[in-house]
Formats: structure tokens, C-alpha cells, sequence
């Protein structure tokens, strides 16, 4: 293996770099979203809507206490701003937790990037030295030729390898940002349904009341 990245030339150290940062940020991504999966309570979700719609927040505040599940932070979020504006706080809460999400995410994408152009760029690089090796060997010796191309296809080949196998835990790590922010706009959803149906139900108290105190006492 030594041999063969000493074959590569000098790109093969900016490729090896950016071998050693796609693999430290899938490592990341992996613990990251392994803590994730731990730390979910889809049962503790909807209990916080259903005590929502009680207006019980003592139960809420203990139910919900020490909890690092994305979702909850997001629907107590609006909850604990119902009086002013619930959808924006949780916009924002939700805005949060996608940020934290794609931590490290633009980085891998870089990394997908620039591996085959560097790849290539060394390719350039060991052809044009094969040209000059031609150029003062002569025809005579073909195979001092073509034995630095194979040296220089070394980094096409370190490049493309680096981007296939940093594309497949990139995607996958994408398509996990989704499924969660489509968990979270889904739940945010049906809490804001539950506050919208408690304002409704305290107009048509306060409709009656205006209309007929006698008949409400």
C-alpha cells in the first residue's frame, strides 16, 4: 500500500487528507444519529400533544424534563412562545435541529468534489512528466513511458475511490435530515391544530357569554 501511494506522487497527500476528513465526518454522522435513534420518544410526542390539548403544563414540564428528543424540543419550544407566536418558534426551534443535523454535511460534500478533480490533477501531472521522460529517453525506451502513466492513473484511481465511498453515507445521511424534518413539520402540524381548535373553542364560549351570560352561569 505504501508502495503504491509513494507511486502517486505529491497529490496523493492532499488526497490522502481528504480521505482522513470524509472518513472523520461519516464517523461523526454515524455516532451522531446513533445518539439520535437512542434519544427518540415518539410515545413521549405524543403524550406532550395530548397534554397540550389539556392544557396540563405541570404534567408537561415533568414529562418532558431532560428529554433530547429533537422532536419534543421542537413542539416545547412552541408551546412555551403559545402566547405570541407558536408557528415561528417552532420554526425556529425545527431551523436549529436540521442546522445540527448537517453539521459536517458541506464538508463531505467538498471532500466528494475535490477527491477525482485532485485525482486528476495528479493524472495531468504524471502524463506531462512521461511526456519529458519521452522527450529525453527517446522512442527507444517506451517502457519508461508508459510506466509513469500507470503511476500517474494511481490518483484518478485514489480520487474515485474516495468519492464513491464517501457518496453512499453522504446520501444517507442526507435522506435522514429529511425523514426528521418531515417528522417535525408533522407533529408541529398537529400541534398547531390542537391550539387552533382550543382558540375556536374558547371564541364560542366567549360568543355565548356575550350573547346569553344568564344561560352560561
Amino acid at each position: 500500500m505504501f508502495m503504491i501511494f509513494s507511486k502517486g506522487g505529491p497529490v496523493m497527500y492532499p488526497l490522502l487528507a481528504c480521505s482522513v476528513i470524509a472518513v472523520s465526518v461519516v464517523i461523526d454522522r454515524v455516532i451522531f444519529w446513533m445518539k439520535q435513534s437512542l434519544q427518540r420518544r415518539p410515545l413521549l410526542v405524543d403524550e406532550v400533544i395530548e397534554l397540550y390539548g389539556r392544557r396540563d403544563w405541570d404534567a408537561i414540564r415533568q414529562q418532558t424534563a431532560g428529554s433530547k428528543d429533537y422532536v419534543v424540543n421542537v413542539l416545547i419550544s412552541g408551546i412555551l412562545h403559545r402566547k405570541y407566536s407558536m408557528v415561528k418558534a417552532m420554526e425556529s426551534a425545527a431551523a436549529e435541529e436540521i442546522k445540527r443535523m448537517r453539521r459536517f454535511m458541506g464538508v463531505l460534500d467538498t471532500m466528494i468534489t475535490v477527491a477525482p478533480l485532485l485525482g486528476i490533477f495528479g493524472t495531468v501531472i504524471g502524463i506531462i512528466s512521461s511526456f519529458e521522460i519521452l522527450g529525453s529517453a527517446g522512442i527507444e525506451h517506451p517502457e519508461t513511458v508508459t510506466a509513469g502513466i500507470a503511476q500517474a492513473l494511481i490518483t484518478t484511481a485514489a480520487g474515485l475511490g474516495i468519492a464513491i465511498l464517501s457518496v453512499f453515507p453522504y446520501n444517507y445521511f442526507n435522506s435522514r435530515v429529511e425523514n426528521a424534518a418531515q417528522t417535525i413539520e408533522r407533529y408541529a402540524t398537529s400541534l398547531e391544530l390542537v391550539s387552533e381548535r382550543q382558540v375556536l373553542k374558547v371564541k364560542k364560549i366567549r360568543s355565548k357569554q356575550h350573547e346569553n351570560p344568564a344561560a352560561v352561569e
